[in-house]
């Protein structure tokens, strides 16, 4: 049977070209779980593994992208899950190492499989996607670590982006104060619509920190910058708050002090969602379905064909892409 894919190949003189292809089914992984996939979308990294050399991620050629899905089981040699079950798949470098969700059919692991929980679609599950998770993920952790509304504003940096934008909707629902960070002047209004009550220029913060100490400012932070931004801001977390370290869109590097974490006590926590336990995804999406307004997702929302996708993952790259991109694989 032929299905329909988004692939990537090199050449010899390792040179990548991107397109629309019917490939045998048979040429799938050999996994344990057969998923018709209904809905993927685009991050960072899928923009990455369509560069040049796959950025360092794409472990062999040809390639399917595509770091995460959502769909119904066609078949099973796991008990966990049978036909007609409704499931989602982000992380396990799934789009990486292995082929990943731009595809119409995609055999998997089921260790990899999570069920779509009760009262959310296959549609919304992917609209979250690996970032919402991830958002969740970090307010999870934040609220651990003693995270509470009335300590004060949160700080959400990279805010127009699938982390950001999603982390905002979820924060505003808990009736947090936000502040949102954006480089982007045209978005303001985007971002108060999705709950920030304050937006901070990121020329005004992503800067080399010139003092351990400011102001303390944030109760917590949920950081996709990294970079300059991330040293500066730790120097603005109140005493015993938190920043949650997600994204190096802005630099892996950080220049700091210990002085924030001597004099007060603050923590800095890193979060990540490829190879979390199954058990933390279960508790994370379930927290997902109580605490994200559903009806707010189609703000964020921009739809796209596979066809579109090679474009897009450069827009992604360069910082153009607000909210999520999701790729509806049914109508193919």
């Amino acid at each position: 049977m032929n299905i329909k894919a988004l692939v990537i190949e090199e050449d010899t003189n390792k040179n990548s070209k991107i397109s629309i292809k019917n490939i045998d089914q048979e040429q799938l992984p050999k996994e344990n779980v057969t998923v018709n996939v209904e809905y993927s979308t685009l991050n960072y990294k899928d923009g990455l593994c369509m560069s040049p050399g796959g950025a360092g991620l794409v472990r062999s050629y040809p390639h399917i992208p595509g770091i995460d899905m959502s769909g119904t089981v066609e078949s099973s040699e796991d008990d966990r899950y049978k036909a007609g079950d409704k499931v989602i798949l982000t992380g396990w470098k799934y789009g990486e190492k292995h082929w990943g969700g731009y595809t119409q059919k995609t055999n998997v692991n089921a260790d990899w499989l999570v069920p779509v929980p009760k009262g959310l679609s296959t549609k919304n599950a992917m609209i979250i996607g690996t970032a919402g998770l991830t958002s969740m993920l970090s307010i999870i952790a934040l609220e651990k670590l003693g995270l509470r509304k009335e300590n004060g504003p949160v700080l959400v940096t990279g805010a127009t982006g699938g982390v950001g934008s999603i982390a905002l909707i979820i924060l505003s629902n808990l009736g947090y104060d936000i502040a949102a960070v954006t480089g982007k002047k045209d978005n303001h209004d985007y971002l108060k619509e999705l709950g920030a009550q304050t937006i901070i220029d990121r020329d005004d913060i992503n800067s080399i920190i010139h003092k351990p100490l400011e102001s303390e400012m944030w109760s917590g932070c949920i950081d996709s910058v990294g970079g300059n931004m991330l040293s500066r801001i730790l120097g603005q977390i109140k005493y015993g708050g938190s920043l949650a370290a997600v994204g190096l869109a802005g630099g892996a590097k950080i220049s700091t002090s210990v002085i924030p974490f001597l004099l007060r006590s603050i923590n800095l926590i890193g979060i990540d969602s490829v190879m979390m336990p199954y058990q933390n995804r279960i508790n994370a999406w379930d927290r997902i379905v109580k605490d994200v307004p559903m009806e707010k997702l189609d703000k964020i929302t921009t739809t796209a064909s596979l066809e579109q996708i090679p474009e897009l993952g450069k827009d992604i790259i360069k910082g153009k892409i607000k909210g999520r991109v999701l790729v509806n694989l049914m109508n193919l």
